[in-house]
């Protein structure tokens, strides 16, 4: 008998309905980055560092847009192939400093259990007995070092007495990627100091790679912190912008602004989420319509920060 949790054998063996749908927004950020890639190469190589620093924070826009597309990785939606399914997110875990299989299996506590206390992605704000000091303290590592202390949100629920993850055979799949990544980034670092490219490696991957894990943070709190709905509607916040740039961002976040559209329907690829913006409409009090933009939405993400918090349960505690 299988007695491990449902969402480690969904990890193991993802099958979401499929739909032949693609954008090509994958492959567009793919080849983006690569352009602004080399074009801050070349403004370090010229040290024009007016140039670079507006680089590096496109560089990180698309970092962002690559780190959704690990998310999309995660529920078997990025490629058509498999293979190159798992290749991809085990590529961009490696350089997040996140194993994507671990990735995987505790996104899945996100979805099964939004927003209560057995949602390991949003440990500690999902917990009631966590004070208040503490999860001020997370919250702000989260948002301003979140290339760092993210990472160890995922390796807390792995590592940790009780871990939920009990199935040896995915267990094992994370300590491999785990020295996989060792091995990599022991061959990376040890190139960058043999050909002396410290500051290459800090423009070209660290600069931006900070910047993008904290948008990533950002958007993540914007769409969950502060809210206590019982639904997914009442437990996310959604973006569905009308302008021509709102459109744009969202392409290149590959639709991951309809976030209460991917929460009721995990299988779909982002390409045609969009098209379930109805399914957005508010049904009950805690729900609320779909904000216009991030900045919109910002400033009640900002005032739940003196207190954040992820759940229904918190309304119990007043």
């Amino acid at each position: 008998m299988n007695d491990a949790p449902a969402y480690e054998r969904m990890a193991e063996d993802e099958e979401h309905e499929r739909h032949s749908v693609h954008s090509g927004a994958f492959e567009t950020i793919v080849l983006s980055l690569f352009l602004s890639q080399g074009a801050i190469w070349f403004a370090v190589t010229r040290g024009w560092t007016w140039l670079a620093v507006p680089l590096v924070l496109v560089t990180a826009h698309l970092i962002h847009g690559l780190l959704i597309g690990f998310h999309e990785a995660s529920h078997g939606l990025l490629r058509r192939r498999r293979w190159l399914n798992e290749f991809d997110g085990t590529l961009i875990g490696i350089f997040s400093l996140l194993p994507f299989t671990l990735y995987r299996v505790v996104h899945q506590t996100h979805h099964m259990h939004l927003g209560t206390e057995r949602d390991e992605e949003f440990w500690p704000l999902v917990s009631t007995q966590t004070p208040r000091w503490a999860r001020r303290v997370a919250a702000f590592l989260e948002l301003n070092l979140g290339l760092i202390y993210s990472p160890l949100i995922f390796l807390r629920a792995f590592l940790r007495p009780g871990s939920r993850i009990r199935s040896r055979k995915v267990r094992s799949r994370i300590w491999r990627e785990l020295v996989l990544s060792a091995v990599v980034w022991t061959g990376v670092l040890s190139m960058i100091a043999w050909f002396d490219a410290w500051t290459y490696f800090l423009w070209m991957y660290l600069a931006p790679a900070i910047v993008a894990a904290n948008l990533q943070s950002w958007r993540k709190y914007i769409e969950h912190v502060g809210l206590m709905g019982d639904t997914v509607n009442g437990a996310t916040r959604s973006i569905v912008a009308e302008s021509w740039l709102g459109r744009l961002i969202a392409f290149t976040l590959l639709h991951e602004p309809f976030h209460g559209v991917h929460h009721q329907h995990a299988g779909l690829p982002h390409a045609v989420l969009p098209q379930y913006t109805a399914t957005l409409a508010p049904k009950t009090p805690h729900e609320r319509i779909p904000f216009l933009s991030y900045r919109e939405a910002l400033p009640e993400l900002w005032r739940s920060l003196a207190n954040p918090r992820v759940g229904a349960q918190w309304r119990a505690q007043g």
